[in-house]
């Protein structure tokens, strides 16, 4: 496994596998990694023949008020696991290589990062859109990888791909849980045991929706509000509930089609987010 810092080294590698008409499987990653990161890595092994990973905590996406400084960095033990993993290549670039001095050039999508986690997260999609934008012409890969837990990311990624002829295939894959069901997150690590617990509520939350839906339920007002009363009963900030279309993440009021059922809730000062897709 090679460990890569620099762009150039990071081209070269790209260009010799090129050279030998391989695959190139591609999983984006801020470090800290978990489960759901090695599911994405198990499956671009299985898909193609190079496996690159990067790591990089992009402080282009964190607000001035958010978890940037004391975002979980473990390094040593992420590698540790890339390597078992069989990964073939790890970026790990610097700040200052990635945002140069008089750095200027940002990729916004508009529309799809204005909604959900973008109501209050104000510029982050902007961030998560240029760091990969900039990791694919680094990388160039045919595959890149996003965990469901973050829809509206991979969402986003899959539209600016599109839009910008970008030669590379966003695949979803599912969201990869705690026995409780809390979806994994490197931010789980700033929650106690007490307070994991009371997560899990989150997705009985999710999974009664969806059996609502399954019963006949299609008002989309009625069915947020039982997980509403749900998820508050265990003292859970609420910051949103939304049922969106899945394509351009539109509020649906009568519900059909694919639907995403999206949350974003606090405990304490932890952000947490989840979701399902429902097929109706």
């Amino acid at each position: 496994m090679k460990v890569i810092r620099g762009i150039s080294q990071m081209r070269a590698f790209t260009k010799n596998a090129r050279a030998k008409e391989q695959t190139i499987g591609f999983v984006p990653t801020m470090g800290a990694l978990h489960e759901g990161h090695l599911s994405l890595i198990r499956r671009a092994r299985r898909d193609c023949d190079k496996v690159a990973v990067s790591i990089f905590v992009n402080p282009a996406q964190f607000g001035p008020k958010e978890d940037f400084k004391s975002y979980p960095r473990h390094p040593k033990k992420d590698l540790l696991l890339c390597g078992r993993g069989k990964v073939d290549a790890v970026f790990m670039p610097a700040a200052k290589d990635i945002y140069p001095p008089h750095f200027c050039t940002y990729v916004s999508v508009s529309g799809l990062s204005d909604v959900l986690c973008g109501r209050s997260r104000i510029g982050h999609f902007r961030g998560v859109a240029t760091i990969v934008a900039k990791l694919f012409n680094i990388i160039e890969p045919d595959v890149a990888y996003f965990g469901q837990k973050d829809a509206q990311q991979a969402i986003i990624i899959g539209r600016m791909a599109r839009d910008l002829n970008m030669p590379v295939n966003i695949r979803l894959m599912p969201t990869i849980r705690e026995p409780s069901g809390l979806a994994k997150s490197s931010r789980n690590a700033y929650l106690s045991l007490e307070e994991k617990q009371r997560a899990s509520v989150l997705y009985r939350a999710l999974k009664m929706a969806r059996e609502l839906i399954r019963m006949g339920h299609k008002d989309a007002s009625k069915i947020k509000k039982r997980m509403q009363r749900l998820i508050s009963a265990h003292k859970i900030t609420v910051e949103y509930i939304s049922m969106v279309d899945l394509v351009d993440l539109a509020p649906v009021t009568k519900l059909y089609g694919t639907v995403l059922i999206a949350l974003a809730a606090r405990i304490g000062k932890t952000r947490l987010i989840d979701n399902i897709i429902v097929k109706i």
